[in-house]
This record gives structure tokens, C-alpha cells and sequence, in this order.
């Protein structure tokens, strides 16, 4: 049964070339299409990504949609465009721009250039960004997925990319739904190795504060307790926090609050990232703990902030995840090579935020 997207897209291309809607000339806006073809917004706008992936419509922000000189654009093409699309959640001065930097470098061996673009850890704004670079006709893309542990609209943008031969390739995280390669930390393993460390440095009272709307924060927690299962350690479930992209302070705060400052608290935590675990310090100082006298910490990514605080952290690869995700991806355009994933292995740093329990 063909998809209601492609049937309502045919349909308008059918216009397009029979004249209806000529060269240049705005098709009706996303409302009035719904009520023509008694679909919904989304199916709408899935159609018109179809029409603009293959070069038949431009949509233009806050003026419409119109139909392209299809006739030209859609002569053979004799080179590529020599131009990457990049999606990152944020742009940072935290991990990302030295995964960038690994992206750049690769790209300037090959002679490509760069799009790059931030989603803040919206769909919305993963939705703008894939069109835009959809509508400029990129060869390929790297892409952080947004908010990977829940469901994403914008699938099916990559389903349609995979269709027309266009290469993706995902950096740190993926989407279960779609089989598109990744490169990672391995994110299980390193929630199980900064486990494992602090139960090895004689802590039994382990906690947790994770990640929830990103699938990095959710494997972290269940590296986090399989490593208690192997120790046959138990763990209390009012010592595991989780947060989202919208609630992260917040959560961070009322876990010092409500659990640092009573009498039955963790001696040791695990921490999704180094920015949580950054925020989490400064509350604890301004509530008279510190750490590791009152807590000891593991963190995730080994950034700056990790190394200006003496965090132990599991050290993120970065650079060389950037320089390898791009050299799969200018493979697969040149050489038509198939993308591999890559998972890499976790490497704890250790500096003082741990002490001996």
C-alpha cells in the first residue's frame, strides 16, 4: 500500500509538470493542503520534503512554497557539490568543537565544504536544518541526532534521504528506528566502567544522575546497573535521578537538596557528562559539601571542564570520532563504499574527585 506522503505528493507533482502550478508560482499553503487531500499537517509536509529532496519545489520562510524551474535543475549533473551537511545538537564550547574540528579536517583533505547547523535538542529545529540542507542539495550528512531516546518526527526525512541514495551517518547517538550508521563512545560500556571504578575503589552506596531524552544518558544507566547486577551489589533507586534538555538545573539541584543533604546519601555518583557534573559541584558548594570529602564523582567526556575541576571522567574520542565518521561518509560518496558503525571503547581518566572509601 503506498504511504498517504507519497500518493498526495504524486499527486501535486502531476499538477506541477501538467502546468497547474507553472514555473515559479506559489502551491497553496500547508492549511489548505490538508483540507484538499484530508490528510494531516505532518503528511503535508512529508509530500512537500519529497517534492523539495528531488528538486521540484523551495520552500522559502515566511513566503511559501513554490515550484522550481525543475526543468533545469533537473539536467544530468557532471560533478558533485562538494558540500557536507552537518546537524549537531549544540554548538558549544564543550565537546563539539573538537569533533568538529576532526570534520573539518577530513573535509578539507577531499576538497568538500561545510554546512553546519544546531538543533538546540529540538525536532523542530532538526526538522528546519534538514530541509534547508536538503533544499541546497548536499552530497551527505553527519548528524547528531535529537532527543534520540524518543520517538522523532523527522525519520522519516531520513528514510526519504536513504531512498534517494544520499549517505547519513550519525555521530554519538542513533535512532532505533532507522538502520543508519553511527559512531559512538560506548556508552553501556562506559556507564559500567565508571561503575565499576568507584565499587572498585570501595564504594557500595552508588548514585545516579542520567540523561533521559538522549539514548547516550539511557545505555549510561543500564551500564550502571548491570555492573551492580555482576557485583551483586544492590542499589537504591532514590539515589538515580534523571533529567531532560528542559529540566537539567533543576534536577540538579533538588538531588542536592533532597538527597546530598540527608543522612542517608550515596558516598559516590556517576555523572552523564561533565557539564553535570560541573553544576552539580557549585551546588554542592554553595550547600557546604564538597567533593570528594563529601561525594565522590565519575563524570563522562573528559572535556576542559573535567580537566579545570580534577574530575575523573571516561574520556570521550572527539577528534578521532569526527575525522573517522567523515572519512566513512566521503567513502561512501566517492567510492560507494558501505558505512560501517563504530563503537568506541571507554578509558577512565583519573585526577581527584574520587577517594578511597
Amino acid at each position: 500500500m503506498t504511504a498517504k506522503y507519497k500518493l498526495v505528493a504524486d499527486d501535486l507533482l502531476e499538477k506541477i509538470l501538467k502546468g497547474e502550478y507553472p514555473i515559479g508560482s506559489m502551491i497553496p499553503p500547508e492549511s489548505k493542503l490538508q483540507e484538499i487531500y484530508q490528510v494531516s499537517r505532518h503528511t503535508v509536509r512529508q509530500a512537500l520534503s519529497l517534492l523539495i529532496q528531488q528538486g521540484y519545489l523551495k520552500a522559502e520562510k515566511g513566503s511559501g512554497t513554490f515550484v522550481l524551474n525543475y526543468k533545469e535543475s533537473h539536467k544530468p549533473k557532471n560533478q558533485l557539490t562538494k558540500t557536507i551537511g552537518v546537524i549537531t545538537t549544540y554548538l558549544s564550547d564543550y565537546i563539539f568543537p573538537t569533533i568538529i574540528e576532526g570534520i573539518e579536517e577530513v573535509l578539507r583533505e577531499h576538497g568538500y565544504s561545510l554546512m553546519l547547523n544546531a538543533t538546540n535538542n529540538d525536532p523542530a529545529q532538526e526538522e528546519e536544518c534538514l530541509q534547508s540542507m536538503i533544499e541546497q542539495g548536499v552530497d551527505g550528512f553527519l548528524v547528531e541526532p535529537t532527543s534520540s531516546n524518543e520517538y522523532n518526527p523527522n525519520i522519516a526525512y531520513y528514510s526519504q534521504l536513504k531512498e534517494k541514495g544520499v549517505p547519513v551517518y550519525f555521530l554519538n547517538a542513533y535512532y532505533d528506528m532507522l538502520d543508519v550508521p553511527y559512531a559512538s563512545l560506548d556508552d553501556e560500556a562506559a556507564g559500567y566502567e565508571a561503575t565499576k571504578y568507584l565499587i572498585n575503589k570501595g564504594h557500595t552506596k552508588i548514585g545516579l544522575i542520567t540523561k533521559i531524552d538522549d539514548m547516550q544518558g539511557k545505555l549510561r544507566m543500564k551500564g550502571f546497573v548491570k555492573m551492580h547486577e555482576e557485583a551483586d551489589l544492590p542499589f537504591q533507586s532514590r539515589y538515580i535521578a534523571t533529567f531532560t534538555t528542559k529540566n537539567q538545573s533543576e534536577v540538579i539541584s533538588q538531588y542536592v537538596k533532597t538527597i546530598l543533604s540527608s543522612d542517608d546519601r550515596p558516598t559516590a555518583l556517576v555523572c552523564y557528562n561533565d557539564q553535570v557534573a560541573s553544576q552539580l559541584i557549585q551546588a554542592m558548594r554553595e550547600a557546604g559539601l564538597t567533593v570528594p570529602e563529601a561525594l565522590s564523582l565519575v563524570s563522562h567526556d573528559n572535556s576542559y571542564l573535567a580537566q579545570a575541576q580534577q574530575i575523573t571522567s571516561v574520556k570521550h574520542p572527539k577528534k578521532q570520532l569526527g575525522r573517522e565518521a567523515t572519512q566513512q561518509l566521503i567513502d561512501a560518496i566517492e567510492k560507494n563504499v558501505e558505512m560501517a558503525s563504530i563503537l568506541y571503547a571507554p578509558e577512565i581518566i583519573e585526577r581527584d574527585s574520587v577517594k578511597e572509601f
